[in-house]
Formats: structure tokens, sequence, C-alpha cells
């Protein structure tokens, strides 16, 4: 029955996607089908027609790359994994409907062809939903450490004055990076002063703080002064309610304060000019 099925969607494949295609469309809440070209959604369509199809003849270690590939492509195309199961349904509800139709399916074998779509859909269904979870878990590990990188580099903004901009919670894997990044550049920019800025950190908590002071402290080791800027009057309020002791920072509110400090540290001022 397997390899009939397989067959007869091979044969029909024009009239199945089309149906497929229209059924996927009015999902109002998935924008693939309203964003993308007419020639990724066919491309992208019959690709999902072979994973289904290979499912039902080929061998497993073929079926399985089918399945990594396409899940891959999914998730860089943001379908849902609810979007993906309706995918599923959609497919197997139109082949079924069209056996039917030209009474493959009858009322004697009814029951046949139900279990052999059941052992057709249920693993398959399965399988994209672990290999959709391995590969979205691994997208949002990569995108973590990019956002990482990104926001625990130190940017020198003048002659010997460093910020380093922090963005998103900091953690003890996160304030390793923060630390290492912090004392090479120092090193490389030949930095005296370093603005940490916390504008974007949410929440400044008593580990946060510890993280915090750590870097500080291996800063001033290797001869350069810290600052902490960007502190938000709810933050300071954490800060005074947990009792967590900054005294000996250097703090303000803004950047464009810290960064008016560390010039005054450095003999240096902000002056304005009046150009004819």
């Amino acid at each position: 029955m397997n390899k009939y099925m397989a067959t007869f969607i091979q044969d029909n494949l024009e009239e199945i996607l089309n149906k497929w295609q229209e059924m996927m469309k009015e999902d109002s809440e998935e924008r693939f089908f309203q964003v993308m070209s007419q020639e990724v959604i066919d491309k992208t369509s019959r690709e999902f027609a072979e994973l289904m199809i290979s499912n039902l003849f080929e061998g497993e270690n073929n079926y399985e790359n089918r399945l990594i590939e396409f899940t891959n492509k999914v998730v860089r195309f943001g379908w849902s994994i609810s979007f993906v199961m309706k995918a599923i349904n959609h497919f197997s509800h139109i082949v079924y409907e069209m056996l039917e139709k030209n009474e493959t399916i009858t009322d004697a074998n009814m029951k046949e062809y139900v279990m052999v779509f059941t052992n057709w859909i249920t693993p398959m269904r399965d399988g994209i939903l672990e290999t959709y979870a391995k590969t979205w878990e691994r997208t949002v590990q990569l995108q973590k450490i990019a956002l990482q990188e990104l926001s625990a580099s130190l940017i020198p903004v003048f002659d010997k004055i460093s910020v380093m901009p922090l963005v998103g919670t900091i953690d003890t894997e996160r304030a390793k990076l923060i630390m290492e990044n912090l004392l090479d550049g120092v090193v490389k920019h030949r930095a005296e002063v370093v603005l940490l800025d916390i504008t974007g950190v949410p929440v400044v908590d008593t580990m946060v703080a510890h993280h915090i002071i750590q870097a500080a402290d291996a800063v001033r080791l290797v001869g350069a002064k810290c600052m902490l800027v960007g502190i938000r009057p709810e933050i300071a309020q954490t800060i005074v309610t947990l009792g967590i002791n900054l005294k000996d920072f250097t703090t303000t509110s803004t950047l464009q304060r810290g960064v008016e400090q560390a010039l005054a540290w450095t003999n240096r001022k902000i002056v304005e000019v009046e150009v004819d």
C-alpha cells in the first residue's frame, strides 16, 4: 500500500500541491505564503511533498536527511511548529480525500487505510517535532552567542577612553565573556578609562552587581579606571534596597555624563565652538 500511495501522490502531485497551497494560504496568521515569491513557495511545497513521499518508501537514512534539511529550511523561514503540523495534516487529508474519490479507499478497506495513514503520519509528526526542537534550540543558541559577542565589545570612543555597552541579562557564563573582552580591549586600545554602560541591563541583582564589581576590579588591576554609567532610577533603588556596595565606583545616570567625567580624568573636556 505504501508504494501505491507514493506512486499515487507522484502521479497527482500538481493537483495535490495546488489544493495544499490553497489550504495553507487560508491560514491568516502565517506570513510565509503572503510575503514569499511564488517561486519560493512552489520550491518549498515540492520539497515538503518529497519529504512526505520519502517517508512512504525510502530508506531511513534518506528520509532522515530530507527531514533535517527541510526542517532547517522552515525554521529559517520562520514557520511555527503549529504551521508545520497543519501542513502535514492538510497534505494527508487531501491525499485521503482523493483516494476516497477514486474509490481506492472503500468501506471494505477503510480501517486498513486508516492504519496505513496513521503509520505514515504519526512518526513523521514525531520526527519533525524532535528535529524542529533541536534545530530551533541550536538557532537560539547561535543567536545568543552572537548577541553576547555583540553586546560585550569594548568600543573606543576617544583616545584613552572606551565604552562597553551591556545588553540583556548577565549570568556567570556571560560575565566570563565580558571579563575577557574587557581586559583584552583595555590592553588593545590602551584605555585609561572604561565606562560600563548598563542602560540595556533589565535587572541588577546581587549576582549581576558581583559580576560588575569583579570586572571593575580587573580593570583597575591592569591600570585603568572604571565607571558605571546608565543607572536608571529603578536600578538605583534596587541597588540601595539590596545594600549593594558600589562606593568604590564612580557612577552616573547617563553615558553622556560618564564621557564628560572620563574626559576630565584625562585632562580634557568638551567645548562648544561657534562656526561662522
